[in-house]
């Protein structure tokens, strides 16, 4: 086999477990905090095991890149615990399509740190997510917990979009394990404080879908990500992650018997649309 075809076959793997995390928060029987914080908490020592049998790197080269792993770890934190929590409420592929709407998000956050305008085709793909958006809300009721699950989910795509740009521009220098490392250490320590159910008071069964999540669907697909761009270009990776909502309804229609409903479908297929538009244009862009 090529290494070209290996690393496919490597980022449809990552992608279809990146996908396949949403099931959890219906599978588990704990809240959103609780989940994310022993998700992370088990993602960041197998990661850490992962790096030290490979012996590469775990100090950082910088003491201001610490402050950085830092801010990084608080984001993606608080990321997890919102994307989790919105499809708590709104259902797993609700909440992952208007979780989804960080592509565009991203182009227009990042004119504020490059001091450049968004484009007009980057307005469009904006009004194409928001009227996206518009179809998976059942009601204009915040008390519907529908509602609440995509507005939850739209904020998840915020903090997602900020962690990345923050990352490309301060963090870029280190691999993705040892990034994730920092990530799920600060994100674990950052949120212990508040959660609900302490350990030996979880389920055996949750404890094992707890490791389940964190081992095989959160350090295995960053691993298995960050080596398929060994080979890859990141306009490939970025299209085929375009795939994740795709994966993530089709488990969910098998695993947890979810059925999304015609709206939910043309409002996704507008927002993973305008993903891929927007993926496909920054990284063209970026090759010319």
């Amino acid at each position: 086999m090529q290494p070209q075809q290996q690393s496919l076959i490597y980022l449809h793997i990552a992608v279809l477990l990146f996908g396949g995390t949403a099931l959890f928060a219906k599978l588990i029987g704990l809240n959103a905090l609780d989940i994310t914080v022993y998700r992370t908490a088990i993602a960041g020592m197998a990661i850490l095991a992962m790096l030290s049998f490979g012996k590469k790197q775990i100090k950082l080269n910088n003491p201001k890149d610490y402050l950085i792993a830092l801010f990084l770890g608080v984001t993606v934190g608080l990321h997890w615990v919102t994307y989790f929590a919105g499809m708590q409420m709104a259902g797993i592929t609700i909440g992952m399509l208007a979780f989804f709407s960080y592509p565009v998000m991203t182009v227009f956050l990042e004119p504020l740190f490059n001091k450049s305008k968004p484009q007009a085709k980057d307005i469009i793909s904006a009004g194409v997510v928001v009227l996206g958006i518009y179809l998976l809300v059942p009601s204009a009721d915040l008390g519907d917990d529908v509602t609440l699950g995509v507005i939850t989910g739209v904020v998840s795509a915020l903090f997602f979009s900020v962690r990345n740009i923050t990352h490309k521009r301060y963090f870029s220098q280190y691999g993705g394990p040892q990034t994730m490392f920092y990530q799920t250490l600060v994100a674990s320590i950052m949120l212990c404080a508040f959660i609900e159910v302490p350990v030996y008071e979880v389920s055996n069964q949750d404890l094992i879908l707890i490791a389940v999540a964190g081992i095989i669907f959160t350090a295995t697909p960053h691993s298995l990500f960050a080596a398929s761009l060994k080979h890859l270009s990141a306009a490939t990776a970025g299209l085929i992650s375009c795939l994740q909502p795709l994966y993530g309804t089709i488990l969910a229609i098998i695993i947890v018997h979810e059925r999304p409903t015609l709206m939910t479908l043309i409002g996704g297929a507008l927002i993973v649309s305008a993903a891929c538009f927007e993926t496909w244009s920054i990284t063209k862009k970026a090759r010319q």
